[in-house]
């Protein structure tokens, strides 16, 4: 096991912090007359503040994980996790964040706000790590490492052996964000975690189980990780609605969850192969994601085009290495059909 110190990566003030307590993780069992919330007792259940610590829930995902609730933190969206994560173990200022380029933005926003420097390194020109530069750009304030694989926008994942080295390599936090995972032929590394101390790893509902609108994201790690992110997070940062819905989702939902992954690698995988037949197409890249990033002839007249057919996909034209590229989102097979038919019509 690679052992971390996760307590030396802390800022000094997270170390020091009293958390708030909150009359719900005060207090968590049932049949009791709530009289400690300032709760209104009208319009149950939704009066009532919602479990703190998501333990239901949490049941259920380490079911699902096999991993133990306590390497769990739940928050909304992974861009909650994202933000925690470099508030409790990045100095402002002083320490910074490394991460590659093209990727996903919420990174660097997170550590611009909280004024992290933010270093990136290119992908090679088959959108894979580059290590060794990676490497070197480490230096003793380099607490959190971003990697995103399947990565977005190039929709590819990183071979596992870049990965492990990394992962071997880097004194602080490792973080692995999987929101792509289902959909990628790599089954992700999620059952390294007992062996790696400062490898974490995010995931989401929003993605295969089809929750984007409740905004509720996952993140795995060693449990003193864990421990942290919820001594700073909001008392009650994943509402009831939410915790009902992912909760349905995992005990009753979780063969539909199965169909649709089957349906949309399917239709990748057909549309994929349909793209190159069309003039206006240049280059289609492999996916493991739930998109499919595309080099045409002309990206913002095509753009255009497909918008005004009320066909909205994305313009990654002025992303590194994605020069002439578009992103599409694999969707029905009828809405793929529209969208290989508009194209086809393209001049």
């Amino acid at each position: 096991m690679k052992k971390t110190d996760i307590e030396k990566l802390q800022r000094n003030n997270i170390k020091n912090l009293q958390p708030y307590s909150s009359a719900r993780s005060e207090y968590s069992g049932t049949g009791a007359i709530f009289l400690d919330a300032n709760e209104n007792p009208n319009n149950a259940p939704f009066n009532r503040y919602p479990d703190p610590l998501q333990l239901k829930l949490k049941n259920e995902i380490a079911k699902i994980k096999d991993v133990s609730t306590d390497h769990i933190f739940l928050g909304n969206g992974s861009d909650e996790a994202i933000d925690l994560l470099i508030r409790a173990f990045c100095q402002p200022v002083t320490d910074n964040i490394l991460s590659i380029d093209p990727t996903y933005g919420m990174y660097k926003v997170c550590a611009d706000i909280n004024e992290v420097k933010f270093n990136r390194i290119l992908l090679t020109g088959d959108f894979q790590l580059d290590v060794s530069a990676m490497l070197k750009m480490v230096n003793k304030h380099t607490k959190l490492l971003f990697l995103c694989s399947p990565n977005n926008p190039t929709s590819n994942s990183f071979r596992e052996n870049d990965v492990m080295k990394i992962i071997d390599s880097f004194e602080g936090l490792v973080v692995l964000d999987e929101a792509y995972i289902d959909f990628s032929r790599h089954r992700g590394f999620l059952n390294k975690l007992p062996e790696y101390q400062n490898l974490v790893i995010l995931q989401t509902f929003s993605k295969a189980w089809g929750l984007a609108g409740i905004r509720l994201g996952m993140c795995f790690a060693d449990s003193r990780v864990i421990a942290v992110m919820n001594k700073i997070k909001y008392p009650y940062n994943v509402n009831r609605p939410a915790l009902a819905i992912a909760l349905e989702a995992l005990v009753k939902n979780k063969q539909a969850k199965d169909r649709w992954l089957e349906e949309i690698i399917n239709e990748r995988e057909r549309i994929s192969k349909e793209l190159t037949k069309i003039p206006c197409i240049i280059r289609v890249f492999p996916s493991d994601a739930n998109f499919i990033l595309v080099k045409v002839k002309n990206p913002g007249t095509i753009y255009e085009y497909l918008k005004n057919k009320k066909i909205i996909v994305r313009d990654r034209s002025k992303v590194s290495l994605c020069d002439g590229c578009l992103r599409f989102t694999v969707g029905t097979a009828e809405e793929n059909d529209l969208l290989l038919k508009a194209l086809e019509k393209m001049d």
